[in-house]
């Protein structure tokens, strides 16, 4: 008996499922799609297996909030599960033509991901992609030790008579260091930004209209203030 209780406890809540449909295709009726949006929402991530109907009403809705690549997946996932059988199958193919103008202005936009969210400009790099440090190889010193002589600008060698002698270095000519071969010796190196990959770009949750943004006015004119003397 208690086994049982467990398992009814446990199984998904149909029921909920039914009821958030409803409200949710009641909020589309209104009009109100961020609302049928959070219902649509709380369906899929309660773990219940989703009404076949809903990814129509879900893309739908997507495509009133402006999420087209999203509102593109859902529909194809409801033609996938109801194929020709669909109850809304001319409504679904109607919306499928609708997004072709918005999915197509998000292929060809340079502002946004491929999924319609417009970039940003990454704020390390600033957009530059790279970003200029102090070199780490040389340690921002321009130069490095002479490997060959290990910086003491002297190599040895025996002669046939098994007797050491030094001669200066020929690869850094005596000096026993050489100019840094990473940053030559400008003390700076030039490397792709960590934080954006080098892209210059990161993702954002704006959705994107396609358009340049004007540059923000951060001062604005203002009059010059008189003083009002009184004598």
């Amino acid at each position: 008996m208690a086994s049982s209780a467990l398992k009814a406890q446990n199984s998904p809540n149909l029921g909920q499922t039914s009821k958030l449909m409803e409200l949710a295709k009641s909020s589309i009726e209104k009009e109100d799609y961020e609302r049928a949006n959070q219902y649509f929402r709380q369906i899929i991530d309660s773990g219940v297996p989703i009404p076949s109907e809903m990814p129509y009403y879900f893309a739908e809705t997507l495509f009133q909030l402006r999420q087209y690549d999203n509102s593109s997946n859902f529909l194809h996932k409801y033609l996938e599960i109801n194929g020709f059988q669909a109850d809304h199958y001319e409504e679904a193919k109607g919306l499928e033509k609708r997004l072709e103008a918005p999915l197509k202005a998000i292929k060809d936009c340079d502002l946004c991901d491929h999924r319609g969210y417009r970039y940003q400009s990454c704020f390390t790099c600033e957009g530059k992609k790279v970003l200029e440090q102090d070199c780490q190889y040389c340690r921002g010193k321009g130069i490095v030790g002479c490997s060959r002589c290990q910086g003491s600008g002297l190599v040895t060698k025996k002669n046939i008579f098994n007797i050491t002698e030094y001669f200066q270095c020929a690869r850094c000519k005596g000096q026993g260091r050489l100019t840094c071969p990473k940053c030559k010796g400008s003390l700076k190196e030039i490397s792709a930004c960590k934080t954006c990959s080098g892209f210059g770009k990161l993702h954002s949750d704006e959705l994107c209209d396609h358009k340049e943004k004007e540059p923000n006015q951060d001062k604005v004119d203002e009059e010059p203030e008189i003083e009002n003397n009184l004598f």
